[in-house]
């Protein structure tokens, strides 16, 4: 690396939600692994103090850090304060979804393909949501994790049916050690009612007693996952992570862009779904090259950020 060269300065701004969080450290680390970088998180609240701040140029959160390049940001509350930031400070602003702003407020919006975004301003579509996993580990075939939701927006929840498909996996493959881990939306009475199966190849873990990062320890050493369909961030984890990704059928309530999404997965074979016949094994095998962070990074390097004037500099390594 030359020395000569200042370090790309990124701003993260996070509305310290997990899902978004996840989203924008995600896009920062691919950006590292490619470019001389320094990033800082700048944690951000509150909806009428960015427009204040905007109105009188002062934007407090980023006082004594070097100026930005990047002003990088995911969900709705991070947005206001990305527009306040950059009158104040300069900067290009990234948004990692379709704002409710209008685009052209922003330099670049990451948009995910199931939104349908037909509209005007600077975006690329992404397959689903980011994220910080990468295609490491063991995944020993032996092994798989199961990951439950819970009823949401657009899916119903459908406990008998959800527990017969795990008990219908675990017998269809005795050769594999199952670990099944909930989310705050699963059902209280869930982990009882799986323990009544009596199943001996399965163990089940609340997500009360798991601690940050078991997640992608456990994909990383599982050579496959089965998730909840509505659990959308969880299988593009899944997929980033390199296994062999399956679906528990959940009832969707009507068609949206979180089934949109599932159903493209489904059509380009990147999932598959359960059923009772064991015809999932057929088409049941890992991705390659899901890494979605990865290519959202070369494409701002390649196509956009070497044509912006201010960040020339910073590329010419």
């Amino acid at each position: 690396m030359n020395a000569a060269v200042p370090p790309l300065i990124i701003w993260r701004l996070t509305d310290e939600k997990p899902g978004h969080q996840s989203q924008s450290q995600g896009l920062v680390n691919a950006l590292k692994r490619r470019l001389y970088c320094q990033s800082f998180d700048i944690p951000v609240s509150g909806r009428l103090q960015p427009i204040l701040s905007w109105l009188s140029a002062t934007w407090p959160a980023g006082r004594n850090l070097p100026l930005p390049d990047l002003i990088i940001g995911a969900g709705h509350r991070t947005h206001l304060h990305m527009l306040a930031a950059q009158k104040v400070y300069g900067g290009q602003t990234v948004v990692m979804m379709q704002p409710s702003l209008p685009l052209k407020l922003f330099d670049l919006c990451l948009i995910p393909a199931h939104d349908l975004y037909r509209g005007k301003g600077r975006f690329l579509e992404t397959r689903g949501v980011l994220n910080p996993l990468r295609p490491e580990g063991t995944h020993r075939e032996d092994q798989s994790l199961i990951m439950i939701g819970g009823p949401s927006k657009h899916y119903s929840w459908d406990g008998p049916s959800l527990l017969s498909q795990i008990a219908q996996l675990c017998m269809h493959n005795p050769a594999i050690n199952y670990c099944l881990t909930t989310s705050r939306r699963t059902p209280a009475d869930f982990i009882s009612a799986l323990n009544a199966f009596g199943l001996s190849n399965l163990t089940a873990i609340p997500f009360a007693d798991t601690g940050p990062g078991w997640v992608a320890e456990q994909l990383a050493q599982s050579y496959s996952a089965w998730i909840t369909e509505e659990s959308t961030s969880m299988v593009y984890e899944a997929l980033t992570a390199r296994n062999a990704v399956g679906l528990l059928n959940m009832p969707v309530k009507r068609e949206n862009r979180v089934s949109r999404g599932i159903n493209q997965l489904i059509a380009d074979q990147l999932v598959t779904r359960f059923d009772s016949l064991g015809d999932y094994k057929k088409s049941f095998h890992p991705a390659a090259g899901f890494t979605e962070a990865d290519r959202c990074a070369d494409w701002m390097i390649k196509a956009w950020l070497q044509t912006a004037p201010s960040l020339q500099p910073q590329l010419a390594v």
